[in-house]
């Protein structure tokens, strides 16, 4: 199979390695040409909302993973890009007849009472959540094939900007207090990313689970302070204190600067239990989720490797 994979974050990374593990060669498409060095790996320079550069860079594929992210974690900027460019690559994947899988996160399901499924409701109309579910719709009404793999907040090798990246893990390990959002013991999903990857590919080689919304594999949920002592406890280190942000605090500071209104948006996922069952999904996709002691240690030992 050809495949194409949009966007060399830990997502698309982690994907394209993946392809390439298995002898799949991978065209990785980019705005500034990066992404990971490997045999199998050819990287390109493309503009996502360029029609042009995409039939170009998807002419033979059977299978385009878009990994896309915005330049900015705003809503307005979410509204001003991502639309656009989904169109594009929709478009684009159905002129060369290729299914399109994207990664997906719980923000369409909004505010939540009970663990989430792949039958929950993904109603969220507001701010960025209402844009994912704008996003989730349109390609429901696209007449190319596409599926949504799911997942919760992600954590594993290569992920930076996440809770359980690089706001986490640096901490733990140099044995400072560890802050996090909303309800410290809240029970919470977290996604190994290796699983997402793994689900994306198996879900654009198997033609029966297009059209669907999925769940990514994710393991029994941990709450924060249990995330912190997990990754202490295989670090071989002693588990920091962890402290919480006041929801109410990060709400005040957000009526006078942006970037900390986005983040507020998001508490409701941190004040109350958030859980991702991806059951169904597992059978389905016949693969299981990482232990999470596993996949800690993974995570540590690629920080420390990194020298951080």
């Amino acid at each position: 199979m050809s495949n194409v994979v949009i966007g060399a974050g830990p997502v698309g990374t982690t994907v394209a390695l993946q392809l390439a593990a298995v002898g799949r060669p991978v065209t990785l498409l980019t705005r500034s040409g990066s992404g990971p060095e490997h045999a199998l790996v050819e990287r390109r320079r493309a503009d996502a909302s360029d029609a042009v550069a995409l039939d170009e860079a998807f002419a033979g594929a059977d299978a385009v993973f878009d990994c896309m992210h915005a330049s900015a974690y705003r809503a307005d900027v979410w509204r001003a890009e991502l639309p656009r460019a989904e169109h594009a690559v929709l478009e684009a994947a159905g002129r060369a007849g290729a299914v399109v899988v994207f990664p997906e996160s719980l923000y369409s399901y909004g505010h939540v009472s009970a663990p989430m499924t792949e039958t929950s409701p993904r109603t969220a109309d507001f701010g960025k959540p209402g844009i994912r579910t704008e996003l989730l719709h349109a390609r429901e009404r696209s007449s190319t094939a596409t599926v949504s793999v799911v997942a919760s907040d992600f954590y594993g090798p290569g992920v930076l900007m996440a809770h359980a990246g690089e706001r986490m893990v640096p901490t733990v390990l140099a044995g400072k207090t560890m802050r996090v959002l909303g309800d410290p013991d809240a029970p919470h999903s977290w996604t190994y990313i290796p699983d997402l990857a793994a689900a994306m590919i198996h879900a654009a080689d198997d033609s029966t689970l297009w059209g669907e919304v999925l769940h990514a594999p994710t393991a029994a949920p941990l709450s924060q302070r249990q995330l912190v002592g997990l990754y202490a406890e295989v670090a071989g280190v002693r588990a920091p204190k962890v402290a919480a942000i006041p929801t109410w605090l990060l709400r005040a500071v957000g009526t006078v600067h942006r970037d900390t209104r986005e983040i507020a948006e998001m508490t409701y996922q941190f004040d109350q239990p958030f859980v991702l069952d991806s059951r169904a999904s597992e059978a389905r996709l016949g693969l299981s989720p990482t232990p999470m002691a596993e996949g800690a240690r993974e995570t540590v030992a690629w920080w420390r490797a990194r020298g951080k």
